[in-house]
């Protein structure tokens, strides 16, 4: 693991009333990560191998290999396939298993069921360029997940965190325009749910621990929420490949890696597909051309 990965994954603070620190936590989870993302490397490679020829996929730069850029592109996809079946379990279990869900306010409670939708269309295009599904169909958490609401929301905001970096990623390193301009779309997205995430945080009633008043990312800093736009420009994690987001989202999907980071193996929870209705037709994918 490099200087500046130790540095994004080791915290400085300890949550008042938890008995894992954050540092501890996140330390178990880098190395757990790093361990498990050999793995799912191997898995990446393999799906290369087999990925169904789509137009989005197409290449015309004579410059480099076009099998190497595929399979770059392949692998790009494949991951953000895993972190959107993994984001898409996150919010239907905040909805159908979180107690503090129902005594949210009716537009947050609205923010977590429309990111739900959107996410769920995010996997579903990207599904559409493999032809492949994600090849894990549940997911693993931290111990109090779904039932402590400031462990809810440190992960949710932890993954958006990650899913952010990942197509900064894809922007930087997918070889056609399309691409690229549909992973900088994809992120704003993601960028959009990280800020309301921090934003509900506020209105968590108290006999859920609310208000929240600060919010622990993948950087493992607590933040203040006020303000919850607290970004000036996205947060790259200065990840520059692939392989270091699979290896920040594999405690969350392969089992020995949770056990490894101390997530809760006891029970997994099941990427259940859907057909998606976005908020807005205006909002809509329309093309890779993006118009």
């Amino acid at each position: 693991m490099s200087t500046q990965q130790e540095k994004i994954l080791v915290p400085t603070d300890r949550e008042p009333g938890k008995g894992t620190s954050r540092r501890a936590f996140l330390c178990r989870a880098s190395i757990a990560g790093a361990v498990g993302a050999a793995g799912l490397g191997s898995l990446l490679s393999l799906a290369s191998a087999s990925a169904k020829g789509s137009s989005a996929l197409d290449h015309h730069d004579e410059d480099e290999d076009r099998d190497d850029l595929k399979k770059r592109d392949h692998d790009i996809l494949i991951a953000a396939e895993i972190a959107e079946a993994l984001a898409v379990t996150t919010y239907t279990n905040i909805i159908d298993v979180a107690p503090f869900f129902t005594r949210l306010a009716s537009d947050d409670q609205g923010y977590l069921r429309a990111a739900r939708q959107e996410e769920m269309s995010h996997y579903l295009l990207e599904k559409s360029v493999t032809g492949e599904p994600s090849p894990f169909k549940s997911f693993f958490y931290p111990k109090g997940m779904f039932q402590d609401a400031q462990t809810t929301l440190n992960i949710l905001v932890t993954l958006e965190d990650a899913f952010i970096a990942a197509y900064l990623v894809g922007v930087r390193h997918f070889s056609t325009p399309d691409l690229r301009v549909t992973a900088a779309r994809i992120m704003g997205i993601e960028s959009d749910h990280r800020t309301l995430a921090r934003v509900l945080a506020s209105g968590v009633a108290a006999q859920d621990g609310g208000p929240i008043e600060k919010l622990t990312g993948v950087q493992g800093v607590a933040e203040s929420i006020d303000p919850p736009n607290n970004n000036g420009y996205e947060r790259t994690l200065c990840w520059t490949r692939i392989e270091q987001a699979v290896a920040a989202l594999t405690p969350f999907a392969d089992f020995n890696a949770a056990k490894a980071a101390g997530f809760d193996v006891s029970r997994s929870f099941g990427f259940d597909p859907f057909t998606p209705k976005l908020p807005n037709a205006l909002g809509d994918f329309i093309s890779f051309k993006g118009c």
